[in-house]
């Protein structure tokens, strides 16, 4: 069996796995045939609202914000933009009155040949594409029904009309992206999104039904004070296909899309494994550790207590955040980042916390970029190659153990029956 590891591909020899052995593949549909054909139809006739030409014929906006997904949230907007741009053009609206706002959250601003790679050459050369900046031209929309300060992007704010796209996966602790989230932590300010994230240390290993979400309730009531007017999201499946399009209503429409998601990617197991086998999914899921951890925790739901989760990821990127690195440098063992957490809770600290907090009751081996010294800051164990830890697992299981392989782990939630 081949497992995505960057942008390449490795062995993992089946045959020395023995008996006990589960490949959890998420319920993939196939992808449309016509996805351009599909979007069209999706903003002609949305879920609970008026068409995306009617509501722009209502609003006559001068300047209009589309929220995009940097880097990290990997979009087929070769698909989504055409359409979305073409019937904002056939309603009057020129290119200087667009702005697409790229949803980084607290993560770096795009590059400029990032922009090129995701959005191409004719966004980047005829529209203005900036990136949100979390500390800065911000505004106080007061505070949300749980106390915390919402902090808004100002442009964002200050757009006549307001379209948010995004991609709908499974999330270690809002349940799903896209929807609610181009907006918060999208377009927040640190603040927020720092505020928003420590509903996590609850949610981790524990997630409730997204209807019940804190994390995603908190969400879904600042995207509604930000006023979004219109959102269009896709569910992709791993050959990054789309299979389905949700297109209206800020809640109406993504809960459609989580359902479709959910479907394919929450997948039944009966029993706990020994271990798990689990590849982040190749380039960009694996692009740093603070991407590749998702998958990490995924694999956490799948694994016994006391037993071995192996993760490939490669990470040509490093750690991916510079407040990660610090926690990791100034923990000498798990359970001091689980304290640190509860303490105070901070971005960046909150993916050394997740780490921990699988590595309690679990062995993590990594194969990845990292050499030793780094690999130790995860309190993981390196190793070079599968074939290097199959003999680990052989030796030390005596041959007598059940594996889980997930060959789609950023993606894949294994839900125990």
């Amino acid at each position: 069996m081949k497992l995505k590891y960057g942008a390449e591909k490795v062995n993992l020899n089946m045959e020395r796995l023995r008996k006990q052995v589960e490949v959890l593949l998420p319920n993939e549909r196939e992808g449309l045939v016509d996805p351009l054909e599909t979007i069209e139809d999706c903003l002609e006739d949305p879920i609970a609202s008026s068409s995306l030409e009617q509501l722009l014929a209502e609003k006559s906006p001068n300047n209009v914000v589309i929220v995009v997904n940097d880097v990290s949230r990997l979009t087929p907007y070769e698909y989504m933009l055409p359409p979305l741009l073409d019937v904002l053009h056939k309603a009057g609206i020129n290119k200087e009155e667009i702005t697409f706002i790229i949803a980084t959250g607290i993560h770096d601003p795009n590059t400029e040949e990032q922009n090129r790679k995701i959005f191409g050459d004719d966004i980047v050369d005829n529209y203005r594409l900036i990136s949100h900046d979390p500390d800065n031209d911000l505004v106080d929309m007061g505070e949300l029904d749980t106390g915390n300060r919402f902090y808004l992007n100002r442009e964002v704010l200050e757009a006549d009309f307001l379209i948010t796209t995004g991609v709908i996966t499974p999330h270690y602790f809002a349940g799903f992206s896209g929807g609610r989230k181009s907006i918060l932590p999208g377009v927040a300010g640190r603040d927020t999104i720092q505020n928003n994230h420590a509903h996590m240390v609850n949610l981790v290993g524990n997630l409730p039904r997204i209807e019940d979400n804190p994390v995603s309730l908190e969400m879904i009531e600042a995207a509604r004070k930000a006023e979004v007017d219109f959102i269009l999201n896709v569910v992709t499946n791993s050959k990054k296909e789309i299979v389905e399009v949700v297109a209206g209503d800020l809640e109406a429409a993504w809960y459609q899309g989580v359902n479709v998601s959910a479907e394919m990617y929450h997948v039944p197991i009966k029993h706990k494994a020994d271990i798990a086998i689990v590849s982040a999914g190749g380039y960009p899921k694996d692009i740093n550790i603070y991407q590749a951890q998702k998958a990490l925790d995924n694999a956490d739901y799948a694994v016994k207590d006391g037993g071995i989760i192996v993760l490939l990821a490669e990470c040509r990127a490093g750690l991916g955040e510079d407040v990660f690195e610090e926690w990791l440098n100034n923990s000498k063992k798990p359970e001091d980042n689980v304290e640190r957490i509860r303490e105070k809770f901070v971005i960046g600290g909150h993916k050394a916390f997740a780490i921990s907090k699988v590595v309690l009751n679990k062995e993590f081996i990594l194969i990845s970029e990292f050499n030793q010294e780094f690999t130790e800051l995860m309190f993981a164990k390196k190793m070079n190659s599968l074939d290097e830890v199959l003999s680990y697992i052989e030796d030390k299981y005596n041959h007598q153990y059940s594996t889980i392989i997930m060959p789609q782990g950023g993606l894949t939630v294994a839900i125990v029956e």
